[in-house]
């Protein structure tokens, strides 16, 4: 059925084909149909931000606009004039009530089968609907979200370090969206949905003022439809580039880890690794002849158990030894990302202790820092010491957020560390 590396849907074989190869992740779509971008309502939630609005509707060509004016201190006025070519209609809650409630509103006064929601703060590029709208050729499709970008990346220093790591920014490589996968979900900024699927699962919980994204997104997956990660539709977001503005946010994100564990119970631990990773990491991190010999022990015993999955295979030992040495090593650096982030009060008190674990952490901390440099570099971009600097308090400051999460929570839940499923 595939030639030239593409499968073309014909029928029914190919369809089921087709479904097994995009829920692997192995393939990806490429629709030719798509539906008419009069089918969609852009839906934009606003608190405070007349100039963003403004911005942002300029941008907007043609669209039919829902603006929710979530209790803004002025109500939204909206300019007659050029540079609005938009059908714009304002609906205001005369008190805040959440983001997530005014994009509800706005779901249930538009009438076309798909809305947009774009928050005042992004700049939508050109194409950026066109591309998103073809994945909904396919009829399981719900959710489809583009990349965000900076929409001003060289500011000033902080800027160039998000315009590189920014939490919204999910990369270059398309992806299904799913709660185990490799794009688990996708932020609210942008994001272009299936209506009658959002109604379905009762819109976004309003009770969530963080977070609320990645809940819509793991229950959509979960009542069974398909959500896709589109990087060729590009998506600019004015990103917080003041340190104080910056810091506050990535605390704001790491509270939003306490409501979802609530909701989504297993599915939010800061750290999923076999406990004979752990085990092997701890012997190895004594620097003992002891600790050696245990650890090695500890490998190989996993080697033993792991090389049964192999059984009937050539080289099954060679086999299970590459993959025991890709899991380890991917294992350790999980825990030193975690350990730098997550765990970082954990790590701090450790460090005050023991002057040995003071030297791991340490190193751990330079290394993982470096090495996430080398993953995320750009042309122009940061040199690996600011890069480092601004990717510790950036760990820091969702790391402290996490834990205020929990406290306010009373759970430890958002904090358990757990093995990965089998």
């Amino acid at each position: 059925m595939i030639g030239d590396g593409y499968l073309e849907v014909t029928g029914p074989k190919s369809a089921v084909v087709a479904r097994r190869l995009l829920d692997a992740g192995v393939g990806n779509p490429r629709p030719r149909l798509l539906p008419s971008p009069e089918d969609v309502t852009v839906i934009v939630p606003l608190h405070n931000n007349a100039v963003g609005l403004a911005r942002l509707l300029a941008a907007l060509r043609g669209h039919n606009v829902i603006v929710v004016d979530d209790g803004s201190d002025q109500p939204v006025q909206i300019p007659r004039n050029r540079g609005t070519r938009c059908r714009v209609t304002v609906l205001r809650h005369d008190r805040k009530q959440g983001p997530a409630a005014a994009r509800n509103a706005g779901l249930r006064a538009a009438t076309t089968e798909f809305v947009a929601f774009l928050d005042s703060d992004v700049v939508p590029r050109s194409g950026w609907l066109e591309v998103m709208l073809g994945h909904f050729s396919d009829p399981e499709v719900a959710l489809v979200a583009p990349r965000i970008v900076a929409l001003d990346p060289e500011s000033n220093t902080l800027a160039r370090y998000e315009h590189t790591r920014s939490s919204l920014d999910l990369g270059r490589r398309e992806a299904a969206v799913q709660s185990r996968g490799m794009v688990s979900y996708v932020p609210s900024a942008a994001l272009l949905v299936r209506r009658r699927a959002l109604l379905a699962e009762g819109g976004f919980d309003e009770s969530m003022h963080v977070a609320e994204d990645v809940d819509l997104c793991w229950r959509l997956e979960g009542a069974g439809w398909r959500l896709r990660y589109e990087p060729a539709a590009h998506v600019a977001h004015d990103h917080r580039v003041s340190f104080r503005a910056w810091f506050g946010r990535k605390m704001f994100y790491g509270t939003g880890a306490a409501p979802l564990s609530a909701r989504h119970k297993g599915m939010v631990s800061p750290l999923q690794v076999p406990s004979w990773t752990v085990l092997a990491a701890v012997l190895f991190g004594t620097l003992t002849r002891c600790g050696l010999i245990g650890a090695i022990l500890t490998l190989v015993a996993a080697l033993v158990r792991l090389r049964r999955v192999f059984t009937g295979v050539d080289n099954s030992t060679r086999i299970a030894a590459l993959y025991l040495t890709r899991g380890f090593v991917a294992g350790i650096w999980r825990m030193a990302s975690a350990m730098c982030r997550h765990y970082w009060p954990v790590t701090l008190l450790a460090m005050l202790a023991s002057r040995r674990i003071r030297r791991i952490a340490v190193t751990m901390a330079l290394a993982d820092g470096l090495a996430d440099w080398f993953t995320h570099r750009d042309a122009g971009g940061l040199d690996p010491v600011r890069y480092v600097a601004y990717k510790r308090l950036d760990d820091i400051a969702y790391g402290t957020g996490l834990w205020v999460g929990a406290f306010r929570a009373r759970s430890v839940e958002a904090l358990k560390p757990t093995a990965p499923p089998r």
